[in-house]
């Protein structure tokens, strides 16, 4: 049964125990993220995220907290994306305070020194020129430009080498204060979980006391409103290297996060471009061999949505490879899907969720990011329910509004230029 309470500072603390499990997991999410950010703070979000593991007043360096980890054989990281941001420790449950005491050590007593602010501006850097060298990674940045222009939504999460660069450590020590505040947070706790007064215990170590006077933040950003109208060459962008395989994204205006169609949409990925039987699979790669790697995916952001398609290319062979995408486009967006095709997507779709509901990170990660955007929690009997309730009809009437072809937008990476790419459309 999922348990919430509030502590005396404000956090918020969501418990889902799991059955058949000595693991925990305890994550925070905090909604901030590259969204929020302004031109001179792109990146900030995520160069604090990097701070938080080098060192607190208690543990003084980077490696007494991996020290302290890894030696217990626990499983822990952090991310950063467009709208929120994310800590979490996964541990023996025998050994669940640590968790407790490390994740709130780091997240409020950072020390944040001048010398691990220049380190890591190095490190930041080193990881953006990674994402940059590797085409299938970069493809997601300059399709994010082409869709979302010069909006928040646009900027890489990681900021610019120039940006980063240009962060001090006072923007950085402001906007921590600003947004790592306990009434900012949710705290997640699922797996093994602790008796009621362990738990209490250990919750302790949370409920410290706001450093400034706090005020909702989580609603604080740039919305984002959908051009009407844009000619196909500003719905294009192409960057030219010399590389074996092309890297290609098309998509489409989406839905946003809690959208009543979301679940609809979910079983039209998966009919489209999830696993080896998807429909894009099995025509572009195997009756054609046209690529090695195709997949659909729809994010849902809090106030719009997109809905892409990635794929590898033989630069030779893009014309034709998006001829059938296209098609398959034009298909499912004109023609019912069969009974049978429908059920399968739908059984996938709950045997996904199963599976991952027997990871306690995975079920954190869920409630923490249902906690924020839906301002409410789900049972999986409840989101079964929805996806079960899904019809062909809405896949058809959904498949119609999201593709539109005067809405596509393309980005790739390839060796061919952008006059080339706009005759293929």
């Amino acid at each position: 049964m999922i348990k919430q309470l509030k502590l005396k500072n404000g956090l918020k603390v969501v418990c889902f125990p799991l059955k058949g499990t000595r693991a925990l997991s305890v994550m925070a999410l905090l909604p901030i993220g590259a969204r929020y950010e302004s031109a001179d703070m792109s990146g900030a979000s995520h160069f604090v995220e990097h701070l938080m593991f080098d060192g607190t007043i208690k543990r003084p360096t980077s490696l007494d907290i991996s020290r302290l980890l890894e030696s217990e054989g626990a499983d822990y990281n952090a991310m950063t994306n467009k709208e929120y941001t994310g800590y979490y420790v996964k541990i023996n449950s025998e050994r669940a305070q640590i968790a407790f005491d490390l994740l709130s050590d780091m997240l409020f007593n950072a020390k944040f020194e001048q010398k691990e602010v220049d380190k890591e501006k190095g490190v930041i850097v080193e990881e953006l020129r990674m994402y940059e060298d590797n085409p299938s990674m970069a493809i997601d940045l300059l399709f994010d430009k082409i869709v979302f222009g010069d909006h928040p939504l646009g900027w890489d999460v990681g900021g610019t080498a120039q940006t980063v660069r240009a962060l001090s450590r006072e923007k950085l020590w402001s906007h921590y204060q600003k947004y790592y505040q306990p009434g900012n947070m949710v705290l997640v706790v699922a797996g093994c979980l602790p008796d009621k007064k362990k738990l209490k215990k250990y919750l302790d170590y949370f409920n410290v006391k706001s450093k400034i006077k706090f005020k909702p933040l989580k609603d604080q950003y740039q919305h984002w409103t959908w051009p009407k109208k844009l000619p196909l060459e500003k719905r294009v962008e192409t960057q030219i290297r010399k590389l074996d395989q092309a890297q290609v994204m098309l998509g489409f205006p989406g839905l946003d996060y809690g959208h009543k169609d979301r679940y609809a949409v979910a079983v039209l990925t998966n009919i489209l471009g999830v696993g080896m039987s998807s429909r894009l699979f099995v025509e572009v790669r195997e009756k054609r061999g046209l690529a090695y790697m195709i997949r659909a995916d729809h994010v849902g952001l809090r106030d719009c949505g997109i809905f892409q398609i990635q794929a590898g290319l033989d630069p030779a062979r893009l014309a034709e490879a998006l001829k059938v995408i296209k098609q398959e486009l034009k298909k499912i967006s004109s023609e019912k899907v069969s009974v049978n095709e429908l059920k399968e997507a739908k059984s996938a779709i709950i045997g996904r969720m199963v599976l991952g509901f027997e990871d306690s990170s995975a079920v954190a990660s869920s409630y923490a990011k249902q906690f924020w955007f839906d301002n409410r929690l789900w049972t999986q009997k409840e989101v079964f329910a929805k996806v079960r309730a899904v019809t062909s009809n809405d896949i058809l009437r959904v498949a119609k509004n999201i593709f539109v072809p005067e809405q596509i937008r393309l980005a790739t990476i390839g060796s061919f230029d952008k006059k080339e790419i706009l005759k293929m459309i």
